[in-house]
């Protein structure tokens, strides 16, 4: 699953970034998650939280007390055309299940299946909410 794979990811960053930066042991950790990439959240805190327990019984107890925060970021997109801009949510709603399921597992599949409520043009821009990202890593040294 395409949650399973973006845990994987987060975790082995935050596990390396604490490593670079000599953290000892993470207290929190901020994720981001844009609405384009329509995570589902409650498979990907299931990741999370499965990934580390996995961790923490291979001997790292670094993660052992990490609390983790998830917030969604809403997407936005800009026509290159008319310069209108318009939330993603505004679109989702009139794509099919299979179009949606596309721009998922490649937010580019936008670009296909979307396209400017005002001008009708496929030329526009995300400039808000695509993507996973950690915010902020907390920990001690």
């Amino acid at each position: 699953m395409h949650e399973w794979a973006l845990a994987e990811a987060v975790i082995s960053t935050v596990v390396e970034t604490s490593k670079k930066e000599k953290v000892k042991e993470i207290a929190e950790v901020k994720i981001k998650i844009g609405e384009l990439q329509q995570i589902d959240e409650e498979i990907f805190r299931f990741a999370l939280g499965e990934i580390i327990k996995e961790m923490v019984r291979d001997q790292d107890s670094s993660l052992e007390n990490m609390k983790i925060k998830i917030e969604k970021e809403p997407s936005f997109l800009k026509c290159r055309v008319c310069g209108h801009e318009w939330s993603f949510i505004s679109q989702s709603k009139k794509l099919s299940e299979d179009e949606s399921e596309s721009i998922h597992f490649i937010p580019e599949a936008a670009y296909v299946y979307i396209r400017c409520p005002k001008c009708k043009s496929p030329d526009f821009e995300i400039t808000k909410g695509r993507g996973v990202w950690i915010d902020s890593i907390r920990g001690t040294r």
